[in-house]
């Protein structure tokens, strides 16, 4: 069955970035009666505005006239929605060429003949073409097989492919930085990393983890967007509500993800990169960095920093003032994937607080180190940049008591 959804200007879901609103639209309809709802949503909600209004079916001139304006034609299949095909229709409506498009939800193969971007069905890739499936047996297409300065080496969905080909555009488009921006490209390399990946991973059944995992997840995106489809057991099996649902939660989930990272993420990227440079003048051994405010996001930023700089001796710890105008003394984590550290704060130090820590240390106005090593408090930076000192040292003389000097 074919089944049509109109993304008509007069019925809006507003999706609100910075000061602008992106707009994804939609009808329901019957055989002779179209229920619209106003609906907006904010950080990944549906509200639906509480307004129905009724418009009975135009007339077969209205109709074709209607629709010889609306010529571009996105086709998906119909049924089961999963996450990749929703959050590639998301991309494609974001851009001002395809914002009043058509999408065509079938798997009529004459049907999304005439269409002219098809996603996630078809059994074709061809992007000269605008072909997206990647369920075909020869499919075997990843980020860095098509693009081979990316290092991404996970099977793409229709969601990766949308995005490789058009999201630089959406980007640029979203945020008003140019093409070529080099703030443009960390975005686009970012949100592929902790965004599409994902969706890309889990729409081809790609496990995380080798061997069975501890624990289940069950409230990732792609996992809520199939709680969208009908239940099994449902009387109607209409997939057409859930699959606008699903528009609205994966825009503004991808919405929201995009403004932290360009205005809270990526400034922080300057100030970690002026607290590598200066960590000299925080320490001589260049191990400890010093930041003025705390709560910045600094680990990514670190790591590709000390790449980049070519920082020759990794750096161990991170000072930086709490909430209460207290120092904190971090230590550098191996990865981001792990909690083992470079260097952990020392053994007999951990689980100790204030006075006893005080005087266990010989480093006055200690508050805490934590029972696993990886942070403590001091109630002055000069006691938290001690506390990393002395482990720096302590650690440099069981290496040379070991011969590893």
């Amino acid at each position: 069955m074919l089944v049509r959804s109109y993304l008509l200007r007069f019925v809006q879901c507003s999706i609100s970035y910075k000061h602008r609103s992106v707009f994804v639209n939609k009808i329901a309809s019957s055989s002779s009666v179209s229920v619209i709802h106003a609906c907006t949503f904010s950080s990944g909600t549906l509200k639906l505005a509480g307004k129905t209004e009724r418009r009975y079916m135009q007339s077969p001139t209205a109709k074709r006239l209607c629709s010889e304006k609306m010529t571009v034609k996105i086709g998906t299949h119909n049924g089961t929605f999963h996450c990749d095909e929703v959050l590639a229709c998301f991309f494609l409506c974001q851009l001002p060429e395809y914002k009043n498009a058509e999408i065509i939800r079938t798997r009529d193969p004459a049907e999304l003949a005439k269409c002219d971007l098809v996603v996630d069905v078809g059994g074709e890739f061809d992007a000269k073409r605008h072909r997206y499936d990647h369920h075909q047996r020869t499919f075997v297409e990843t980020f860095h097989s098509l693009c081979p300065e990316k290092p991404w080496v996970t099977k793409l969905s229709s969601a990766g492919l949308v995005y490789l080909h058009f999201g630089r555009e959406v980007l640029a488009h979203l945020t008003q930085l140019k093409l070529g921006d080099r703030q443009l490209e960390v975005l686009y390399d970012k949100l592929y990393e902790n965004f599409v990946e994902e969706v890309d991973a889990v729409d081809n059944g790609i496990s995380q983890t080798d061997g069975e995992a501890r624990y289940t997840i069950t409230t990732s995106l792609s996992a809520r967007v199939g709680h969208l489809n009908p239940r099994w057991n449902s009387k109607s099996q209409d997939t057409e509500e859930g699959f606008h649902k699903a528009l609205a939660l994966v825009g503004g989930e991808f919405l929201d993800r995009l403004d932290y990272y360009q205005h809270a993420w990526l400034p922080a990227r300057a100030v970690v990169e002026g607290a590598v440079q200066m960590r000299n003048q925080v320490d001589p051994s260049g191990e400890v960095v010093e930041f003025s405010q705390g709560g910045c996001p600094w680990k990514e930023h670190l790591f590709s920093l000390e790449k980049e700089l070519e920082v020759q001796t990794p750096i161990k710890f991170v000072l930086y003032p709490d909430q209460s105008a207290q120092w904190r003394v971090q230590c550098v984590p191996a990865g981001l994937n792990t909690f083992l550290n470079r260097l952990s704060l020392l053994e007999e130090w951990r689980g100790v607080r204030d006075d006893a820590l005080s005087k266990l240390s010989g480093i006055p106005d200690c508050i805490f180190v934590h029972a696993s090593g990886f942070i403590g408090g001091n109630k002055t930076k000069e006691g938290a940049l001690e506390m990393a000192r002395r482990t720096i040292q302590a650690a440099a003389t069981d290496k040379a008591a070991n011969g590893n000097s």
